[in-house]
């Protein structure tokens, strides 16, 4: 498991291109038959990937859970978040059997003691992306088809950033300790997200850009608001987002992208808007 220690931003101001994405960018999430796991010491999140090919892989294959959490398992004290963003999967959690199709999630809640992955065909094979937080109680084990997500359209085409917010794992669609997930996606032409950026001084963030066509990418803006920063970041590649760092981005094409919550609060529009003009 990748370990990331917390960057305050003074020091952050400093980093050379290479630093920055050594220390907020994850990539390479889905090898074959693997589980890959990186964990933020911000708010305790952990990121993963999975794509099941050949085997059944269960989600604490090459982690070890009492060096790296001090439980017996990984849901012990955890809720999880998994999208597939991949072919149709299967996500089997303590016996019971989740189907999944392209753009479904699934929420598990803490105390679910064993988790795995297969494929329904091994030539198109599920990616399985996960965001996992500390919990405190246990809910229920929910599946949220796409079909079912609350439904956020916002954005203008004149500014470029006309798009649908997806609330999946949120407190209108069901209720969880504190992880909230979603999936923003832009329509054709639309190429901002998060705009005008804000903060969550009381929350963490992850997005995971995919749907990013070809050799297009998207400038990742971070940082300050008066200090920003920007990682390029290709197709199916995450990046961390601490609290005190703005969080948006602008492709050479639209794309979508999930992002996942965890802190103090589950208040969605808890958060610290700062206006473009502002930002320098």
């Amino acid at each position: 498991m990748d370990i990331r220690y917390c960057a305050n931003q003074r020091d952050v101001k400093r980093y050379t291109t290479e630093e920055l994405r050594d220390e907020f960018l994850i990539s390479n999430l889905y090898v074959p038959d693997k589980v890959v796991a990186v964990y933020s010491h911000v708010d305790r999140m952990v990121t993963l990937g999975c794509m099941p090919v050949e085997e059944t892989v269960s989600i604490e294959k090459g982690i070890d859970c009492w060096k790296n959490f001090g439980t017996h398992y990984f849901l012990e004290r955890r809720e999880i978040g998994i999208f597939n963003i991949g072919g149709n999967g299967t996500v089997t959690a303590d016996g019971q059997e989740f189907k999944m199709g392209y753009k479904d999630c699934l929420y598990i809640t803490k105390g679910t003691k064993e988790v795995h992955f297969s494929s329904e065909d091994a030539s198109k094979p599920a990616k399985f992306y996960m965001v996992s937080a500390p919990a405190h109680t246990s809910y229920t084990t929910t599946l949220i088809p796409i079909e079912k997500a609350a439904k956020k359209p916002c954005g203008e085409a004149e500014l470029s950033n006309k798009r649908v917010i997806n609330q999946f794992i949120h407190p209108s669609v069901l209720k969880t300790c504190q992880l909230s997930m979603g999936m923003t996606v832009l329509e054709p032409g639309s190429v901002w997200n998060t705009m005008p950026s804000h903060t969550h001084e009381r929350r963490m963030e992850v997005y995971m850009y995919f749907e990013v066509p070809g050799d297009n990418v998207v400038f990742h803006m971070m940082g300050e608001p008066t200090e920003t920063r920007h990682i390029i970041m290709k197709n199916e590649q995450a990046v961390i987002s601490p609290s005190w760092s703005i969080h948006s981005g602008a492709g050479t094409s639209n794309y979508t992208f999930i992002w996942a919550m965890g802190g103090e609060n589950m208040e969605f529009d808890d958060m610290d808007t700062m206006k473009p003009n502002e930002m320098m």
